[in-house]
């Protein structure tokens, strides 16, 4: 299961993660974050020890969205060491997002 972030567990969960993150940014209304979602949650067991997988609900966390940029929803974003290295909007196949984490 993917883990949820807030404001509130972001800088722990995300910042000082020693693995990759990939981040989903997604909201309930949202047609294609429904159809990624079992996706992003079967990539967390997935990617156990090699990179953490989180979600971050646009409506409750929009500061968050604001922060990096996101205008559109699902927005997957990969952060290492810290640091947005990359984001891309849309749905994404897992071996996508795979490919998307790990290069």
């Amino acid at each position: 299961m993917a883990i949820e972030i807030t404001k509130a567990n972001f800088t722990e969960e995300v910042i000082e993660s020693s693995l990759p993150v990939l981040v989903d940014f997604w909201a309930p209304w949202c047609g294609p974050c429904r159809v990624m979602g079992p996706i992003v949650d079967e990539l967390s067991a997935e990617l156990s020890g090699k990179a953490k997988v989180c979600k971050i609900n646009v409506d409750t966390d929009g500061d968050l969205a604001g922060q990096f940029g996101i205008m559109t929803v699902p927005t997957f974003a990969v952060f290492k060491n810290g640091k947005l290295v990359k984001k891309d909007s849309g749905g994404k196949s897992k071996e996508e997002l795979v490919s998307f984490i790990i290069e």
